[in-house]
């Protein structure tokens, strides 16, 4: 195959998907692009004048083509996404069913549907129950995730980590940003995922989804979209009244399936008015879920506290169809034998979390984060 062939394959490719762009935008790039990737990927590996252009490629690709958005950065993407996502060829054969184009050398002439992929399925350190739920689950991927998405995604070189991400982006519908941030604070690894060689889809999933009290909660919160000024010497009402202006990025950070109900809730033991700082309800454990602000290190007292109202609860709230209600207690800082002592025999119900408000250098981060999972 001529390196013009590779022009005009890209090309034809690019303003056949172009003008049905309009109707979907997110797939009809993210499918370009991949085919693009394939193309240059078939290229390198079996073009007959391959060798003249050898690690310039790219670079003369991107001149040579003159499209808008298709300069050589873009042009690695492209390539990286095929090599990373292989797993949607037959979403991509599906679609050639009803859009032939012309692939000139590079697809087979006898059959057009059908791609030859040219490079080995990539390790998937994931394991599927089977091998249709594997294929329903990347044709979801193609048709939901968009390919700003993918940009970010592909930077990822883990395999069960990125699949995490996939699922946020999927289950929760975040935006570029809101996966961007869910990166850079390092969700998967708060999530204790990342100490669990031995994956199964069924256990990543649960993260996304939490079936139990303990999926659902996580050790470390970040609230690093407040921006507070002088956030070390913050109240406990300012902190809250940051966090509801802040609703929506709040819930984010708390996971799947939680839903505002209220803010000071008031209510009555003894004949004396309590507050319960927030009240949330998780539609996926079915159970009320109290937080309680502190800005200060954790004390058993706090502990205590958040146990008569987790109480009260389940003793004056609680449906008959609901579970039993969860307290969360996030504080600054937290001693680990502390809490494991003041925690014993309520492990079930209350939980105690450390929040940041400003995150700490990358290094520090990662250092945190490590020493956070050897101590599970």
């Amino acid at each position: 195959m001529k390196y013009q062939n590779l022009i005009s394959s890209i090309d034809e490719t690019h303003q056949t998907l172009q003008q049905n762009a309009v109707k979907a935008v997110n797939s009809h790039i993210s499918l370009r692009n991949w085919l693009i990737g394939y193309y240059i990927v078939a290229f390198e590996q079996n073009g007959e004048d391959r060798a003249k252009y050898g690690a310039k490629l790219l670079k003369e690709l991107a001149k040579s083509l003159k499209i808008k958005g298709l300069g050589e950065t873009n042009l690695k993407q492209c390539r990286k996404f095929f090599q990373l996502y292989p797993q949607i060829s037959q979403t991509v054969s599906d679609f050639l069913k009803n859009n032939p184009i012309k692939f000139k050398n590079l697809i087979s002439q006898t059959s057009s549907d059908q791609l030859n992929i040219v490079i080995p399925n990539p390790i998937d350190e994931v394991k599927f129950e089977t091998f249709e739920a594997k294929n329903q689950y990347y044709e979801t991927v193609f048709k939901q995730i968009s390919f700003s998405h993918f940009i970010e995604l592909i930077k990822i070189d883990n395999h069960t980590k990125r699949k995490f991400y996939e699922l946020s982006v999927i289950k929760n519908t975040l935006s570029v940003r809101e996966l961007e941030r869910q990166i850079a604070t390092l969700t998967y690894e708060r999530v204790g995922l990342s100490a669990n060689a031995d994956l199964a889809f069924q256990e990543l999933n649960s993260k996304i989804t939490p079936e139990t009290t303990n999926d659902a909660i996580k050790s470390i919160y970040f609230f690093d979209f407040l921006n507070l000024p002088n956030a070390h010497l913050v109240q406990e009402n300012e902190l809250e009244e940051a966090l509801l202006n802040h609703l929506e990025k709040f819930i984010i950070e708390l996971g799947n399936g939680f839903c505002f109900e209220a803010r000071q809730k008031r209510i009555l033991i003894d004949d004396e008015y309590y507050f319960v700082d927030l009240v949330f309800y998780h539609r996926l454990l079915k159970c009320h879920i109290l937080i309680e602000l502190k800005v200060d290190t954790f004390k058993h007292e706090h502990l205590s506290q958040l146990n008569s109202y987790v109480a009260f609860y389940n003793n004056q709230v609680k449906q008959m169809d609901d579970n039993p209600s969860i307290g969360i207690l996030l504080c600054t800082e937290k001693g680990n034998k502390m809490v494991e002592y003041a925690l014993a025999g309520m492990e079930e119900k209350l939980f105690v979390s450390k929040y940041l408000v400003q995150l700490p250098q990358k290094e520090q981060l990662i250092q945190f984060i490590e020493n956070e999972l050897k101590n599970k």
